[in-house]
């Protein structure tokens, strides 16, 4: 099968052939559909997760069919549409996972970091951590719902998003214009706050009342104005500083929530925070019951990700373009034959 694999931090990723793998107890082994590059995958590559195996198959943004399933499977037939997302497994046992919040399992693995994720013809996952995909769904267009989907839909949900909700979405990229429109399917209105005025006409397309640029008005007395403040600030920007800017645009009571982040610290004005009752929170993607409930919503409501469909063999110059910032039409996605 082809595969393009990650051998090393800042080493060029790689071409190469390799057999088809093979399942063990508990496992499926699925054929690709289709495969998000995601920013993390940059990450990766960049030696931001110091936990990451190398050599290993990238990706976690996976939709594909079952083409076998392993012992003690259960749910699971071959040829079932399923998608695999960015956690691999848990231990099972810890209390996260026997509440079924795997994804804070302190011994959670990785899709893509430390086991072989969707850069490939064929992959093996845990049975436990597949997920069927409704019918209706278009399953390339929905691969990036299986990370970016699932960021937007648990931040906003967890940020405690509801009918009525003040919702500023900070950046509008792959999360943000997810999140945008989660948040109007949900019932809140919604503003966006960009870097310039350029992301304004995009902004109003997917629905959002309030465009701020960031570059020209401070986000936070711009998002006061707005009925006294955003009760949810996502942060999906891939910078921490971009949140920090925007916290003092939050309501009393509202929630300051980042889903997009980078090394630099996390800033609160303590006084604000605790006569005005705010929250800071930090959301990762979900758990596997947070991703069916994210697939179910957006086949319910019809949201699917703008994507620019590419080649296993162009995912190389894809995460590159993640680096320099150079734009594809939506999400780039690996749509194999």
């Amino acid at each position: 099968m082809r595969a393009v694999v990650a051998n090393a931090v800042n080493t060029p990723l790689s071409r190469v052939e390799r057999d088809v793998p093979d399942i063990g107890t508990g496992e499926v082994l699925v054929k690709m559909t289709a495969c998000g590059v995601c920013f993390s995958d940059l990450r990766l590559i960049q030696g931001e997760y110091p936990f990451a195996r190398f050599p290993v198959i990238p990706g976690h943004e996976i939709t594909g069919t079952i083409a076998a399933v392993g012992d003690g499977v259960a749910g699971h037939r071959v040829g079932d549409a399923v998608g695999a997302q960015f956690l691999y497994d848990s231990d099972g046992s810890c209390d996260y996972c026997v509440s079924g919040d795997q994804i804070l399992c302190p011994h959670k693995r990785i899709t893509g970091v430390v086991a072989d994720g969707g850069y490939a013809e064929y992959g093996v996952f845990k049975g436990a951590f597949v997920t069927p995909l409704p019918s209706g769904l278009d399953p390339v267009a929905a691969a990036p719902l299986m990370c970016a989907g699932l960021t937007a839909f648990n931040g906003l949900r967890r940020a405690g998003t509801r009918a009525g909700s003040r919702v500023a979405v900070v950046g509008a990229g792959g999360i943000g214009a997810l999140a945008i429109r989660y948040a109007i399917a949900m019932g809140a209105r919604v503003a966006v706050v960009g870097r310039s005025r350029s992301g304004d006409d995009r902004a109003k397309e997917l629905g959002a009342e309030l465009f701020v640029a960031g570059a020209e008005t401070d986000p936070a007395a711009a998002l006061k104005q707005w009925d006294g403040g955003a009760d949810v600030i996502l942060n999906a920007a891939p910078s921490t500083a971009a949140g920090n800017a925007a916290v003092g645009g939050l309501a009393p009571g509202g929630t300051l929530v980042f889903c997009g982040y980078d090394s630099g610290p996390v800033t609160v004005p303590s006084q604000s925070m605790v006569l005005s009752r705010l929250r800071v929170m930090g959301s990762p993607s979900g758990s596997p019951h947070d991703l069916r409930d994210t697939l179910a919503f957006s086949a319910t409501h019809g949201i699917l990700p703008e994507i620019t469909p590419i080649d296993l063999d162009d995912a190389p110059a894809a995460v590159d373009a993640l680096a320099t910032g150079r734009r594809t039409h939506g999400r780039s996605v690996i749509a194999f034959g």
